[in-house]
């Protein structure tokens, strides 16, 4: 009957363990499930409970429902300042953050141009040396911009220790009743369970860490970038002289001899070729054409006599006699 009656405790525990001890707060879980399982089961039953949450608390520690003293802030920062040399102040920026007992996070330099550099360092430096840091560190050189801002995270750092604390004594009471549970599929149900609590404070660990460095260190970006030096002045134009109009006009003969050095060596190939056309046709086409004999010009015909009615050649034509004129009529 012992036996029988402490398996029955066993699984009354498991099945409201599971349904309460997730999402609840600590102690008034604990409160609220202890008075369950006694009026649901044996006495023997409601101390098991009791002894478990007994345990859960002392894993726990102090109760991480009181509040956290002081106040728990997230500082920021960002600074531009133009420098003479941006070497030398990031050499500064480093030596600042150590002395303040802070790091740097992260650096990047790069070249604007042939002559000036742009930097960016990322610094991390207590608390408590924020507003010292930041004031020589914009002593450097000439502020151009500065931006500050301040977050308080308290609610959630006490949210946090208070979610914690729950988690923790959720996990040992999953604990106490693996060391309770007598068969296998309550074993692996109750590890399933422990796995997922473990997992989740896990999570909670990793936040109030993250939590606790922001709230410890503040985070300064400074931004280096060097003066642009004015560029230099051009002469004034004035009327030009006697040596700019002979340099002027040497300058464009030179060019103009240039250009024609570069065309005739475009045209020497064409040249070239012309050449030895005009020798070829010079020394071998040109004196056989004048060597062979040209037809003579056949003589000029004369034109025909002319003949009688007879057909004989006629004379040459008689001048015919005067006629006289007619007189007027009166």
């Amino acid at each position: 009957m012992r036996a029988a009656r402490t398996r029955t405790a066993a699984a009354v525990l498991l099945a409201a363990s599971l349904a309460l001890a997730g999402c609840g707060a600590g102690s008034a879980d604990t409160a609220s499930d202890g008075r369950r399982g006694a009026a649901a089961e044996p006495a023997d039953a409601g101390a098991a409970d009791r002894s478990a949450a007994e345990g859960g608390a002392g894993a726990a520690g102090k109760p991480a429902s009181k509040p956290a003293a002081g106040q728990h802030v997230i500082r920021t920062a960002s600074l531009s300042v133009e420098v003479k040399d941006a070497a030398k102040a990031l050499v500064t920026a480093r030596r600042v953050a150590a002395d303040a007992g802070g790091h740097v996070e992260n650096e990047s330099t790069e070249r604007v141009d042939d002559a000036h550099l742009a930097s960016q360092i990322v610094l991390r430096v207590p608390q408590e040396r924020y507003d010292s840091v930041l004031a020589e560190l914009a002593g450097t050189g000439r502020l151009l911009d500065r931006r500050a801002e301040a977050k308080d995270v308290t609610d959630r750092v006490v949210d946090v220790e208070s979610r914690i604390a729950t988690q923790r004594a959720s996990v040992a009471r999953v604990r106490t009743l693996m060391d309770r549970a007598e068969k296998l599929s309550d074993v692996v149900t109750l590890e399933g369970e422990l796995s997922r609590r473990q997992a989740d404070l896990e999570a909670l660990l990793a936040q109030r860490a993250s939590l606790k460095d922001r709230t410890t260190m503040a985070t300064i970006t400074l931004r280096l970038s060097e003066k642009e030096k004015p560029p230099a002045e051009e002469p004034e134009e004035g009327r030009p002289g006697f040596g700019d109009a002979l340099s002027g006009g040497w300058n464009a003969l030179v060019g103009a001899a240039a250009w024609i050095g570069i065309v005739l060596t475009a045209l020497a190939p064409w040249l070239a070729v012309a050449l030895v056309v005009f020798v070829l046709w010079r020394r071998l086409v040109r004196p056989r054409l004048a060597a062979r004999p040209r037809p003579a010009a056949p003589a000029p015909a004369l034109p025909d006599a002319p003949r009688n009615a007879a057909g004989a050649p006629a004379g040459p034509a008689s001048p015919k006699p005067p006629q006289p004129r007619e007189a007027p009529e009166k």
